[in-house]
């Protein structure tokens, strides 16, 4: 027929090179279909942002007594309300974010690391050691969390605060004990995934290059483990957040000077009645923290999951 090509020709012309996208580029492009996750990885941020530059910008003590306005709602002048001491909600709430927020981030960090190398020592040594460190790891899982939170730091706070200070030593102390007590499931997790990746081929073809054991590890194995682990980081992220508000609503957490956000609630507990607004706030930034990292931790389990198809 005139004027059509054969097809020959165009099975012997060159394909189209097509762009090469890499594994995180390909996870949020994934990531940004989930829109629940992508607005509370907003939402997030902007809460980031706003314990970080907020106390720079609304620049009100949070100590400065005002007995005249005290219990007050609402308004232009103190936009959160007030406390019974006439203390500014707003200032007292951005401050105690940068807390808050530190210990989770603190505490994810001392599990994840913990976790990893627990894990992947179990998952690359023999079946001895693999038995002995998931015996420790069990062990821990069965132990009840919150009453040991409670009677370690009932026991130590006092010695450790005279040690390095009061603010530097509660948070050393909470940091280590929330993580301490966080590390299992990632160290199952990471196990699992280096039982599964120690036997593909491309560790298989590393090995046979001469790469040695920790090689293996390093650039093979651990790399194309961190998908569940960043997963797995996010709730500790929120788990440790609600432990420190938790312990701090009991008053075994930071100092009464000190105002994280379940150290407000703590002080807000007496004056529901009559000043609920001094509760809702701290309460509202803690379940929004919470919320959006549950959500952005969803958004990263189906963007790094390789199974999925999107």
């Amino acid at each position: 027929m005139a004027g059509s090509t054969p097809a020959s020709a165009i099975a012997s012309q060159p394909a189209a090179a097509r762009p090469r996208i890499g594994p995180w580029r390909e996870a949020w492009r994934r990531f940004r279909k989930h829109r629940l996750a992508v607005v509370s990885a907003a939402v997030l941020l902007l809460l980031v942002l706003a314990v970080l530059v907020g106390p720079l910008l609304w620049r009100l003590p949070i100590d400065e007594i005002d007995f005249t306005a005290r219990l007050q709602g609402p308004s232009w002048d103190h936009p959160l309300g007030t406390d019974d001491l006439g203390q500014d909600l707003l200032a007292r709430i951005l401050y105690g974010g940068r807390i808050s927020l530190a210990v989770g981030f603190a505490a994810m960090a001392v599990a994840v690391l913990v976790g990893v190398l627990v894990g992947a020592v179990a998952g690359m040594a023999g079946p001895r050691l693999d038995a002995a460190l998931m015996w420790v790891t069990d062990l821990f899982l069965s132990l009840p969390q919150l009453p040991l939170l409670l009677l370690i730091i009932y026991l130590f706070r006092d010695t450790l605060t005279g040690l390095v200070g009061p603010e530097v030593g509660v948070f050393i102390l909470i940091v280590i004990v929330i993580g301490g007590f966080r590390w299992m499931p990632v160290a199952r997790l990471v196990r699992a995934q280096f039982f599964s990746l120690r036997e593909k081929e491309f560790v298989e073809a590393a090995r046979a290059l001469g790469a040695n054991r920790t090689r293996l590890v390093v650039r093979h194995i651990l790399p194309n483990a961190l998908g569940p682990v960043i997963v797995a980081a996010t709730i500790d992220v929120a788990a440790a957040i609600i432990a420190e508000s938790t312990l701090s609503f009991l008053g075994l957490g930071f100092p009464p000077d000190i105002p994280t956000w379940g150290r407000l609630l703590f002080d807000a507990k007496d004056n529901l009645d009559f000043a609920p607004h001094w509760a809702l706030f701290p309460g509202l930034a803690i379940f929004l923290t919470v919320l959006a990292i549950n959500f952005v931790g969803d958004g990263l389990r189906d963007a790094l999951d390789p199974r999925r198809v999107q």
